[in-house]
């Protein structure tokens, strides 16, 4: 028999995500998970070149939203710490996140992401309270638990959905982060002013090089 979520699922509706302006205000830093949030959980494996596949070294490919991206950067430009956890390694994962400057990137293979988490708050001088994490599977349930805002994306199963208070419509991969970038930054009465000014950024004149 498939279990019903109707009795279970927060305050915060699927279709409706809202973050109460109090909240929003409170939040310093942002953790995102990987598969299955920055990305859709798929992973390709393979090798670069003729020969074995090296158990030290696979070779791994994942895709990630572009406008994740910019909703990453609009997140940092209004102030906010973005912070990267995942319980697996890839040279991806790295290079993704030196193109989006995020602030802190932990792989972790035995994933764990609390640990990580509670360093990266003592770093920023906050409290779990004020981090706001996005998780999909049960490795995230552990951070979900302690975090002030835990938000399940679109994807999420069961359990992340029972632990969140903010549920995504978007799925991981598909434009779940950048649903919570404006969720977040329209809540603290951000997000306009940082829509026009990254188009004013974006619309200054070519550079006369004589």
């Amino acid at each position: 028999m498939m279990e019903r979520l109707s009795d279970e699922l927060p305050t915060l509706q699927l279709g409706a995500p809202r973050i109460a302006p109090d909240l929003a205000q409170r939040i310093k830093v942002v953790g995102l998970d990987v598969d299955g949030v920055l990305t859709d959980g798929g992973i390709y494996l393979g090798a670069a070149s003729p020969g074995p596949v090296r158990d030290d070294a696979p070779f791994e490919l994942k895709r990630y939203d572009i406008q994740d991206g910019l909703g990453i950067q609009l997140l940092r430009e209004c102030g906010l710490k973005v912070v990267i956890i995942t319980g697996r390694v890839s040279d991806s994962v790295a290079q993704r996140a030196r193109e989006l400057q995020v602030d802190v990137v932990v792989q972790d293979p035995q994933a764990q992401k609390l640990a990580a988490l509670r360093q990266i708050a003592d770093r920023f001088s906050c409290t779990l309270d004020e981090i706001a994490f996005l998780g999909d599977d049960l490795p995230d349930l552990s951070v979900l638990r302690h975090v002030g805002l835990p938000v399940a994306v679109g994807n999420a199963v069961v359990e992340v959905r029972r632990a969140a208070r903010l549920q995504l419509v978007a799925r991981g991969g598909y434009g779940a982060v950048r649903e919570f970038a404006e969720t977040l930054l329209a809540a603290r009465g951000e997000w306009a002013d940082a829509v026009e000014r990254y188009v004013a950024s974006r619309s200054l004149p070519a550079p006369d090089h004589g």
